[in-house]
């Protein structure tokens, strides 16, 4: 059963060449974001999926040491980052970090990497959902006066906020079901359109936020920082381990390598740019927020910017503008999300892990469509019925357990291949990769025992699929590429 489970794919002689440059292939994604396209894509990923959301999830838990839980997030995703940053420009294909472990450590721990990655980006993509349904719901009450009935906004098990329970005052989420969807069909008009649309929205998103900081520190208050740290480093511990699913958005910039101009220069400026950004708003808006409001006012707000601004500025016309910006904008992140997930159902599909109808590129958007709509069909389930608290966690350890894998590839790209070109180095090697590796392991320890459960069942659930379906289509794959050019055809 496991006899090709650490079999490597064959390291491309030129990463620059290794995918199908020809635009009208059914099976290769054309070169067309440029490096402003995709330093956005990795800002407008990351920055709606923390500060709109996160500080309900996490200021409980650290108080205002929030603050120092984004830093030591952001210390750990920037560690990632550089070792992202020297593989993905040695290998400057879609899938990843799926992509990375299959030529360093083999076919079987690829399908578990793949594994989380689908995980990360189809439940970061159902928990913005989810995020975005409550700024809906705050922006129609503030401009009406009624809210939509929690009947058709809020999960079943919506109350239980310790782990899965049922007991919820909803049935679906239907605005997080309508936003899953709105974001597949504007995917399926193409890479490059979806990439101009995340930038508008991206810019619009960075305006709304410092305009958010402006306005709440007019109103700061230092007593709300004391006591900074009322549970101790545990609680900044714990908070960062949730937190770190903020960052997912960085992992967007590698996946869409395949389809970047010039990927061994743009990428590693993508992700270091995009990063410093996402770090230094990220710091603002948890410094001016608690500044604004007291901890305990935190708790159980799933719109919490939106009534700090409101609170503070007694003006209404500002919380709607606030809300109106995070309708707005928290779009881009679904969207990408969705973006992300469909590449590595096209890496894999590529590799023979999965369906050959998942890796099929439509020819005129360039889009790979049934991965797009596979992607959205995984999430919408997510997104409509499962709690927000549930999805952040299970986003972090997806996104951890791959960075983690990432700092491992590295490492061995470095041992397997001592003699590639010269490109992106991270400094101080080997520390910075043992630096990340031991980061990452710190931050999984503090995840809650309910998202060790069902992470658990999932690498289970994949370790059933590549046994039964993903190791003998990567075994025909390996046939078919070694047939002679001429016998293909046939």
């Amino acid at each position: 059963m496991f006899a090709h489970f650490f079999q490597k794919k064959t390291f491309p002689s030129s990463p620059t060449t290794c995918v199908n440059s020809n635009p009208s292939s059914q099976t290769g994604l054309p070169r067309r974001l440029t490096l402003w396209q995709l330093m956005l894509m990795g800002v407008g990923s990351t920055l709606g999926t923390g500060i709109f959301f996160a500080m309900a999830e996490t200021v409980p838990l650290a108080g205002p040491g929030v603050v120092l839980s984004f830093l030591l997030a952001a210390l750990t995703a920037g560690l990632t980052a550089l070792c992202y940053a020297e593989v993905s420009t040695a290998l400057p294909v879609s899938g990843s970090s799926y992509t990375f472990t299959y030529v360093t450590m083999g076919e079987g721990i690829a399908v578990l990497v793949g594994a989380c990655l689908i995980l990360e980006w189809g439940i970061a993509g159902a928990a913005v959902a989810v995020g975005w349904s409550s700024y809906l719901n705050e922006l129609i009450g503030l401009v009406t006066g009624h809210d939509i009935p929690a009947l058709w906004r809020e999960s079943p098990f919506q109350k239980n906020v310790s782990g899965l329970a049922w007991g919820g005052d909803g049935a679906v989420n239907l605005p997080a079901l309508l936003l899953v969807w709105l974001c597949a069909l504007l995917l399926l008009r193409g890479s490059r359109e979806s990439a101009k649309l995340n930038a508008a929205l991206t810019v619009t998103k960075l305006v709304v936020l410092l305009l958010f900081v402006a306005m709440s520190l007019r109103v700061f208050n230092r007593v709300h920082f004391e006591p900074f740290m009322p549970h101790g480093f545990e609680g900044v511990g714990s908070a960062a381990a949730i937190i770190f699913f903020s960052f997912v958005g960085l992992d967007a910039v590698v996946n869409a390598s395949e389809e970047v101009i010039n990927p061994q220069r743009n990428i590693p400026i993508a992700m270091m740019l995009a990063l410093l950004i996402v770090t230094v708003v990220y710091v603002l808006v948890a410094f001016s927020s608690l500044g604004a409001q007291p901890p305990e006012a935190f708790v159980g707000n799933g719109a919490a910017l939106t009534t700090i601004l409101h609170q503070a500025t007694g003006s209404r016309i500002s919380g709607v503008l606030l809300a109106v910006g995070a309708v707005v904008s928290i779009f881009s992140v679904t969207l990408v999300s969705l973006f992300g997930q469909a590449r590595i159902y096209f890496a894999m599909a590529r590799d023979g892990m999965m369906p050959a109808g998942l890796k099929r590129v439509d020819p005129h958007t360039f889009c790979p469509r049934r991965g797009t709509l596979l992607s959205a069909a995984v999430v919408s389930p997510l997104a409509a019925f499962l709690p927000s608290h549930v999805l952040w966690g299970l986003v972090s350890m997806g996104t951890l357990v791959v960075f983690l894998a990432v700092a491992i590839a590295l490492m061995l790209l470095r041992h397997q291949q001592p003699d590639r070109a010269p490109g992106f180095r991270v400094p101080a090697y080997p520390l910075t990769p043992l630096a990340s590796m031991a980061a990452c392991l710190y931050l999984i320890t503090n995840l809650s025992v309910t998202v060790y459960v069902i992470f658990a069942v999932w690498i289970a659930l994949a370790l059933l699929f590549y046994a039964v379906y993903a190791r003998h289509g990567a075994a025909r794959e390996r046939l078919i590429q070694k047939k002679p050019q001429g016998n293909i055809a046939t």
